[in-house]
């Protein structure tokens, strides 16, 4: 008996001409709709780029260290401090450790990395008036076609003038904003870093290529009795009850560290750079009882300005004057808690001392010193100290320089203020010795239909935005052959400007 065999496979039906001109149709139609949405994706992208928000790559290093441009990613061979060089200046010198001044040997420099890329809001200021200290994206004046971004100084109607590297306007000082103020500090010395014995260059170094022996630059001055542990350098210790102040002297192996120098820059030409003298100190420190206390002293123009607290619960602002120390201004505050590390930041600052304790600060402001009036330029290494009495712990010690504007002698100086009119603006680099800018523009700028804007300038028109955000910077490579492609989370962060929290 023969079994009829079922075929379960669907057989497709004869296409008529009707159905096939429908299926042809709908597919067309699809094809057009999605042009469509491509079309209206690409117009709002460029709206969206051209009117709101717009991605630039750092091309220099004229805003260094806040944004970079092409550079090297270094870590010194002797105290391990990591820090940025810029990609032009190593035709020049060796790159030098802003930490521990010694030159880094050619072969410690790794692969280039490519520029930070910034967020820029491009139509904040059509509805916001230009903020000083924001960081701006304008249109060059002396070649329009390159975008430069720098710092805003000065706003229009405003004279501007940089002294001992402050800046200015109408002939009051003016301070920076906490956020700017916090993320340009400078590193000048970091206990945790310490170049281990087997680091130390060797006589033959130091004479051929001006590397020097480091050594711990805090000492103790006579009588003082401060403890240092071998085992654990990081720590400075005391342990006496005879009320007397112990004192730390800060004496670095060499003063290049107190000039306006980045590691980012040319190390040969760290000897030309001024002094800067507006410093901070900081460091964790316990007390073992009331009884304890501490200090600081900077020093500026020749005059030593210094803060105690005291763990009973007070706080001090001196100053040495006439052979003796007199107190500028004291308040009472809490207690402090034996036994616990407290946060302690003291800065001399754009005429002002700021002292930063666990979550509180206090302030006093130097502005109408009479001692301080006249003097415009710092031109020995300054002073700095370290005090205590009773019982104390010291960790993480770090003392840092501000930014430093140069004064080229050209624009905007001590005796010859620049004078802004309507819709003119006043932008430097945060990298001050390294920058082209207001300070420098040594040519008209060019506008449309044979203008001419006054040199020194950045004209309204030419204000393009305002930088917010670094979206990518030094990415890793996931083979050292590849380009740099992981994204580093570490290097994303806001880009602080104008605020209304001082300093």
């Amino acid at each position: 008996m023969t079994q009829d065999h079922e075929d379960l496979t669907e057989r497709p039906s004869p296409m008529t001409l009707g159905s096939f001109r429908r299926r042809f149709h709908s597919t067309v139609e699809g094809v057009v709709t999605l042009l469509d949405w491509l079309l209206v994706a690409f117009i709002l992208a460029l709206v969206f780029q051209a009117f709101a928000i717009q991605a630039f790559q750092i091309p220099t290093g004229s805003m260094a260290e806040t944004l970079r441009g092409d550079h090297y990613r270094m870590r010194c061979l002797h105290c391990g401090w990591v820090f940025d060089t810029g990609s032009d200046s190593l035709s020049i010198d060796l790159p030098q450790c802003p930490l521990c001044g010694q030159l880094q040997p050619s072969r410690s420099i790794g692969q280039m990395v490519n520029g930070d890329r910034v967020f820029v809001l491009k139509c904040i200021y059509q509805f916001f008036e230009p903020r000083r200290w924001d960081v701006v994206v304008f249109k060059n004046p002396i070649n329009p076609k390159d975008n430069y971004i720098k710092r805003l100084i000065g706003l229009p109607g405003e004279a501007v003038q940089i002294i001992d590297g402050d800046i200015y306007i109408d002939s009051r000082i003016v301070r920076k904003p906490l956020n700017v103020q916090q993320e340009l500090w400078m590193p000048i010395y970091r206990q945790t870093y310490q170049p281990s014995p087997g680091m130390q260059p060797t006589e033959v170094a130091q004479r051929q290529r001006r590397q020097r022996q480091w050594r711990q630059p805090f000492v103790n001055e006579e009588d003082s009795y401060w403890m240092f542990d071998a085992d654990y350098p990081a720590h400075f210790g005391l342990n006496e009850s005879d009320n007397r102040i112990h004192t730390l002297v800060y004496e670095p192996s060499h003063h290049d560290v107190f000039r306006s120098i980045y590691g980012y820059n040319d190390s040969g030409s760290f000897s030309t750079m001024p002094m800067c003298s507006d410093l901070m100190l900081q460091f964790q420190v316990k007390g073992r009882d009331h009884a304890s206390f501490v200090g600081a002293v900077l020093e500026k123009y020749g005059i030593l300005y210094g803060v105690r607290v005291e763990f009973h619960g007070a706080v001090s602002f001196l100053k040495y004057q006439d052979g003796r120390w007199t107190e500028l201004r004291r308040t009472l505050t809490d207690g402090i808690v034996p036994d616990v590390f407290q946060s302690f930041e003291f800065a001399n600052v754009d005429r002002r001392l700021v002292l930063r304790w666990g979550q509180k600060r206090f302030m006093y402001d130097l502005a109408n010193d009479k001692d301080l009036a006249g003097v415009s330029e710092q031109v020995t290494p300054p002073q700095v100290q370290l005090f205590g009495g009773g019982g104390l712990d010291v960790i993480d010690v770090g003392l840092f320089r501000d930014i430093h504007y140069t004064d080229p002698g050209i624009r905007a100086t001590q005796n010859s203020p620049f004078r802004l009119e309507d819709d003119e603006f006043f932008v430097c680099g945060d990298n001050s010795p390294n920058s082209l800018d207001s300070r420098l523009w040594d040519m008209e700028g060019l506008g449309n239909f044979g203008v001419r804007y006054r040199k020194g300038i950045v004209p309204r028109d030419y204000m393009m935005g305002k930088a917010v955000v670094v979206y990518w910077s030094q990415a890793f490579r996931p083979r050292p052959t590849m380009a740099p492609i992981v994204p580093n989370f570490n290097t994303f962060r806001v880009i602080f400007g104008s605020s209304e929290q001082d300093y």
